[in-house]
């Protein structure tokens, strides 16, 4: 006898309808694996209907405890990304093209950019090569301001801003990619901290965010574009500190290596110019820093940096206070943007150099092997910082 699934009519249409949809494997060819994040693996593919397009494939992997998978939902942050891209349009934000839902795992389908920030920074970093032409480097920024300035006009925080997160499209246009930290922050039900203790990758999260500050702004946004603006003038980042793990508690510890690489170039914050600065709950531990005066224009004139104008941008974007921080759109309206050279919509406009295209492996491939959440491969490691590392290191 069939069994029960196929004999009742709501089964029936069930299987009829699984067998009538599109898998992802037979609308795209999977062209290889880029890079995994915290909650799962990008893969690059192509259309295998229409035209050969090339695509960009998220899959979200699976919870984990152990080596056991568990099947529980769908994963906030899951949830709050496909929420959020489904309703964003921009330029400059990386663009989702659709959703497939199989075998109970989630597939979003982004466009595709040749290159990533981080890529491009460290091709420039080579020994024998150059800095980026100035033009380049302000156009890079003017981009990346606009598409921050559209996510803050409608309410959404980013959280997560740094090289390896904002791609760059063969025809030199920044999108701002990964938003499985972003958060919309209109009228938020609780303070942002609750639902999130730890934010921002290390190297570019603000000092209220080190300092432990429970409700936060987009200014924490525009403290990570201080600190990439930087980075492309030295092509190294410039607050590189150390990161103290979490406990088996889940207590974030203060990120005593990092302020302490903060306040190195920036001096060391005053009560005078940032009087909330006492209400964090970090503060105390300020009384144990030795002092320092501020260095940035040095630090921004041994990196060979000569623009007057670019280092009042650099100085507005890395501000300790957060309400003196430039926003997106004071950042857009700054007279460094009004010189020349000009910005332009495609930041390889002028240049002669070839830069290669993002690498791509064919040795993780759990799309092909199984689409399944209950392999090994099907996820990442349960510590996935050292997957961090790795991909900061490629």
């Amino acid at each position: 006898m069939p069994p029960l699934s196929t004999r009742s009519p709501l089964g029936g249409y069930k299987i009829r309808r699984d067998n009538a949809r599109q898998r992802v494997l037979d609308k795209y060819e999977i062209l290889g694996y880029i890079a995994a994040g915290t909650y799962g693996r990008v893969y690059k593919a192509r259309s295998r209907v229409g035209k050969p397009l090339e695509f960009a494939i998220k899959k979200f992997k699976a919870d984990k405890e152990g080596e056991i998978t568990h099947y529980t939902g769908i994963s906030q942050s899951a949830c709050r990304e496909i929420a959020l891209c489904r309703e964003l349009r921009h330029l400059n934000v990386t663009t989702l093209v659709e959703i497939i839902l199989e075998d109970k795992c989630i597939y979003m389908v982004f466009e595709y950019a040749e290159h990533d920030l981080l890529q491009l920074v460290h091709f420039h970093s080579h020994p024998d090569r150059r800095h980026f032409p100035e033009s380049t480097v302000k156009s890079i920024l003017w981009q990346l301001l606009n598409g921050v300035s559209y996510l803050h006009q409608h309410w959404v925080l980013h959280r997560d801003l740094k090289p390896a997160n904002i791609m760059v499209t063969a025809d030199g246009v920044v999108k701002i990619g990964d938003l499985g930290l972003a958060r919309l922050f209109y009228k938020p039900l609780q303070p942002l901290f609750t639902g999130d203790k730890v934010v921002v990758t290390i190297w570019y999260r603000a000092p209220e965010l080190l300092l432990g500050a429970r409700h936060y702004t987009p200014a924490v946004d525009m403290w990570a574009v201080g600190c990439i603006f930087a980075e492309l003038l030295a092509l190294r980042p410039i607050f590189k500190g150390e990161e103290a793990k979490m406990d088996n508690k889940k207590i974030v510890p203060f990120q005593r290596n990092q302020m302490q690489k903060i306040t190195e170039i920036l001096g060391s914050p005053s009560n005078e110019k940032w009087p909330s600065l006492p209400q964090h709950p970090e503060y105390h531990a300020l009384s144990t820093f030795r002092y320092y005066p501020n260095m940035l224009e040095n630090w921004y004139h041994s990196v060979g940096a000569t623009h007057p104008r670019g280092f009042q941008l650099l100085q507005g974007l890395l501000e300790y206070n957060p309400l003196k921080r430039l926003t997106a759109d004071q950042a857009l309206q700054h007279p460094y943007f009004n010189e020349m050279p000009k910005a332009s919509g495609n930041i390889f406009e002028g240049q002669n150099i070839e830069y290669p295209n993002r690498r791509i492996s064919n040795e993780d491939n759990d799309i092909k092997t199984s689409s399944l959440p209950g392999t090994k491969r099907s996820g990442l490691p349960d510590d996935s910082l050292p997957v961090r590392k790795k991909l900061r290191n490629d």
